[in-house]
């Protein structure tokens, strides 16, 4: 019991260690981008020439995508066994499967912000947020 106590209670270092490399691997990423007329070009290929398009904005993406993976580790590591419930789908899940099944309906409901209004991104983003909070807290 004391060495499961002591496990638990450093899961704010691996916490940290998370946000720590996310956070340097962004400004990074930041710093690898082509400057032209003394202005960084957000959307240039961080590699030209390269075989994928790699911009910033997709970068950073995959590398948020990464990140909360490793959150739920940690959290997983703070407190094991994520206890599965039934929610209002009813079927059992785990918090993998409601962090699945978040990102999966924001992706769909970022694709119909695109196809179906010309507003910014960013409010499709706030709704995926929101979306993301009652799958968590419902599912």
């Amino acid at each position: 019991m004391a060495a499961a106590f002591k496990r638990s209670r450093r899961w704010p270092i691996a916490l940290a260690g998370v946000v720590a490399v996310h956070a340097i691997v962004v400004v990074a990423l930041i710093l690898a981008l082509p400057v032209e007329d003394g202005e960084r070009d957000w959307f240039a290929p961080l590699s030209p020439g390269g075989w994928m398009a790699w911009s910033f904005p997709t970068a950073v993406f995959f590398l948020t995508i990464l990140t909360l993976l490793a959150l739920m580790a940690v959290w997983e590591y703070a407190r094991p066994g994520g206890h599965p419930r039934v929610g209002i789908l009813r079927f059992e899940t785990t918090r993998g499967d409601r962090l699945f099944i978040s990102l999966l309906g924001s992706a769909f409901i970022n694709l119909a912000w695109l196809g179906l209004t010309g507003a910014s991104l960013w409010w499709s983003l706030a709704l995926s947020l929101v979306y993301t909070f009652a799958v968590f807290r419902t599912v």
